[in-house]
């Protein structure tokens, strides 16, 4: 798939880091997302030294549900995915028929999905005003689905002149509107804002 699909709605199932550093227990995330009939699955890719530092405590929430007996660092470091463990999750995903996707969260991590020949790239909302990220996934000159999450309307706007800068088009960008709390409460899904940013950015089309 080298184009984003305009003339249906595009469902991607959200596996993330929720294998627990498992590639079995991957597969399992695959073929449930598969059964379930989505067209693609994304998981996460990164490299723990470049995105957390050895001395960032944990969050609360992470301490509950964790434990505080080891770091961020030490927890996250486990929930990395290699090259081998990519190339046999694409394997897989393409047994069950199903778009591997991932979202990369550092330079390197960039580089590793781009020489997997992914079709296309997810920017997660963090990374929505980290300008010289944008410029490099730009440079892929692939299709991007970008997640706005707390941005503004500006910082939007900002993040799509550097990917349209850079030589992505138009009709290969999506826009998602996000939220950052996990589950959302109903009150703060607020759907309509896809229509506040179709009309403030006519010919990109939006997501949920």
């Amino acid at each position: 798939m080298n184009k984003l699909p305009n003339n249906r709605v595009f469902i991607i199932a959200e596996a993330g880091v929720n294998h627990n550093g498992s590639t079995d227990l991957a597969k399992k995330l695959v073929t449930v997302a598969a059964d379930a009939g989505a067209d693609a699955v994304k998981f996460q890719t990164f490299r723990t030294e470049k995105v957390v530092s050895k001395s960032a405590p944990k969050a609360e929430y992470q301490k509950q549900m964790t434990g505080s007996d080891e770091s961020q660092f030490d927890m996250i470091k486990k929930l990395e995915l290699d090259l081998s463990a990519h190339k046999e999750l694409i394997a897989y995903c393409q047994k069950k028929d199903i778009l591997f996707l991932s979202t990369p969260f550092d330079h390197e991590s960039i580089e590793l999905l781009n020489g997997l020949n992914l079709s296309m790239f997810k920017i997660p909302s963090g990374e929505i005003t980290n300008l010289p990220y944008l410029r490099h996934i730009g440079k892929m000159g692939k299709p991007v689905i970008l997640s706005s999450g707390m941005a503004n309307l500006g910082e939007i706007e900002a993040a799509l002149g550097i990917l349209i800068s850079e030589g992505i088009c138009l009709e290969n960008i999506r826009v998602l509107h996000c939220n950052t709390e996990y589950p959302t409460p109903m009150e703060d899904v607020n759907l309509r804002a896809m229509q506040t940013m179709a009309a403030a950015f006519p010919g990109i089309q939006v997501g949920y």
